[in-house]
Formats: C-alpha cells, structure tokens, sequence
C-alpha cells in the first residue's frame, strides 16, 4: 500500500472515531440573537449605514457618490516673523554659555582689528576702561583669565541675564564715543543709538484680529465667517473640470480678493474632514453630506479683502491656534488640528 494511501486512510478513521470537543447542549443551541444584535449596530454605527441597511455599501458606488459634495478648502498661513521670546532658564543657560566660551577662547587682541590711535582704536579702549578692561559687552564684571574665572555660573535670582539689561547694554556700547575730529565726545555729544521695535505691536494692544502685524512670533491662520455665522476656511465645490488645488487657488481669490501674494505649498491635502450625510426614516437623503481637503497656502504680502466677495463671506480674522480652537466648532476643529504648527 502506497504512503499516501495508508495516510488517508488513518485520517478517515481518526474522524469517524474521533470524540467531538462540543458538547451536545452547545451543538444543538441556537445563536445568541442579543450578540449579533450588538454586532449589526456596531456596524451601523462605524459605517454610517441608512435606517434600513444591514451590510456597508462598497467604498465607491453611484449611490454613495451622490450622498456626498467634495470641496476644497485652504488653510492660509502668515509664518512667524520674529523667534519665540526665551525663558529665564533659556536666558541663564546662554549667559552661562557666553561666559565659558570666554574661558575656553584665547584673550581678545584688538590691535588685529582696529588701527592704534585711530578714532575706532580710541573708541574701544574708552569701552574697555568703562567695562573693567574685559573685552566683553554684556557679562558683567566676569574676569574669564582670573583667579575667581570657575565662578561662573549665576545665581538662583540674578538678573544678569535679563533680556532687558543685555539689550540695554548693548545699545549703550553701540553708542559712537569719538568725535568726528578724533577726539573722545562729551555726554552732550553723544548720539543714542535708535531703540529695536517692540515685539508687543500696536495690533496686540488693541486685540485686532484683523491685522497681520500681530502675533509676530506666532503662526496666525485665515478664517472667515459665512453667510450663516460660522466660521470656516474659505472652501468651496469642486467642479468637474477642476482638481484640488485649482478650486483652493479659485476660492482663495473669490474669498479674499488679489490684493495677496500667496503661494499653495503643494497639490496634497494636508487635513480632510467629513460631514455624513443625514437621512429620513424612509431612507431618502435628508442631507447631503460633505467630504472636504484642504490644502496648506503662505502668505508674504497683502491683505484679506472681503468686499463683493462672491460666496457671500461677512468678516475674517487671523488667528492663533488657541484662537482657533475658541473660535470654531469642535468637530472643525477637531479634524484640521494636527496639520497646525504649536507656535
């Protein structure tokens, strides 16, 4: 007898003699009806299924094609103009940095860059001597080649490292102390040097939400306000001769005029959000529902226009992300979110 033969016959025999693993009572009961009743609406409920189906429609399919608009939106950034303001601790640690590189380099030789007696070799030295002849500006009385140059870490409290005192510093040093016929200046001689820009501007102050000089170390986003008082990102249908991007560019201009020069970062979506369709008890479309991508844009220049806009648009405003989250619906908000920059 062939080995394939002796091995089928063994299995015949091991099933027909074999003892079942299922008890009588569990063979002859019927399905749990409350288990599968679970089941149907576990289904329902994750496919979004009509008041009368069972079983999820194909993903594409003439009828669920017709449930739905397909829009375009986008999301228009103003980047951060200027860096985030550091914290003490950020303060202290480059402070404590700025000292031990003055430890580390060689001693600074200012005969390699300024020509003796020279109006820029006086204005130095006049520095120097006002500083405690330390080469540098902003570490105070910090001696990096002295006996006490290990002491240099700061105290829990000190203001040594304060933005505001560097700053001011700084701006003192800049100050030209020679006159023009080379001679060191008097104190009514001398001209201030003209202060840096407040980083809190005018827009801040006043919490204007229609300016872009606001924020400037934040991210601010373009929102505006339909004809129902919500507020969205300019989106719109897409038709059949256009694709994403187009109908993004289209809308950008329809929504907030020319006076912009934007840019679309790319041809992909970087959030999509869906709306479902809503129906009546006899399974007819109440509602049609709305599948919406939006695609990222940029900012340089202009400003938002919304006058004889053509899709009926009331107000816009630039916005953080924290005004964003305050400002529009939870589930908006909630799909977009994770396509935001924190800062």
């Amino acid at each position: 007898m062939a080995a394939s033969s002796r091995g089928s016959s063994a299995a015949a025999a091991l099933l027909r003699g074999g003892r079942s693993n299922i008890c009588a009572s569990c063979r002859s009961s019927q399905i749990r009806l409350y288990s599968a009743s679970a089941e149907a609406a576990t289904t329902a409920e994750a496919y979004h299924l009509k008041p009368t189906e069972s079983q999820p429609h194909p993903p594409f399919t003439v009828t669920r094609k017709a449930e739905f608009r397909i829009k375009s939106g986008i999301i228009l950034t103003r980047a951060p103009l200027i860096t985030r303001a550091l914290t003490p601790f950020e303060n202290a640690f480059f402070f404590y940095q700025k000292r031990l590189n003055e430890r580390l380099v060689l001693p600074f030789r200012h005969t390699l860059f300024f020509k003796k007696d020279t109006a820029a070799d006086l204005d130095y030295r006049i520095k120097f001597e006002e500083r405690g002849q330390i080469a540098a500006k902003e570490l105070g009385r910090y001696y990096a080649k002295g006996r006490n140059a290990w002491n240099d870490e700061l105290l829990v409290g000190s203001t040594l490292s304060n933005e505001e005192r560097i700053r001011e510093i700084l701006l003192k040093d800049a100050e030209n102390r020679v006159t023009e016929d080379g001679e060191e200046a008097q104190p009514d001689e001398i001209v201030p040097v003209e202060q840096p820009m407040d980083r809190i501007t005018e827009a801040d102050k006043t919490n204007d939400v229609r300016r872009l000089d606001r924020k400037l170390d934040r991210t601010l986003y373009l929102v505006v306000q339909g004809s129902d008082g919500n507020w969205h990102f300019p989106t719109d249908v897409v038709p059949t001769d256009e694709n994403l991007h187009q109908t993004a560019a289209r809308v950008l201009e329809a929504a907030a005029g020319v006076n912009m020069n934007t840019w679309i970062v790319g041809r992909v979506p970087v959030a999509h959000l869906v709306k479902q369709p809503e129906f009546n008890e006899d399974t007819s479309l109440k509602q049609r529902g709305e599948k919406i991508f939006f695609l990222k844009g940029r900012i340089m220049a202009g400003q938002a226009d919304l006058k004889d806009n053509k899709l009926g648009l009331r107000d816009f405003n630039w916005l953080t992300r924290e005004e964003l989250e305050a400002k529009l619906d939870e589930d908006y908000f909630h799909g977009v979110r994770k396509m935001m920059a924190h800062r």
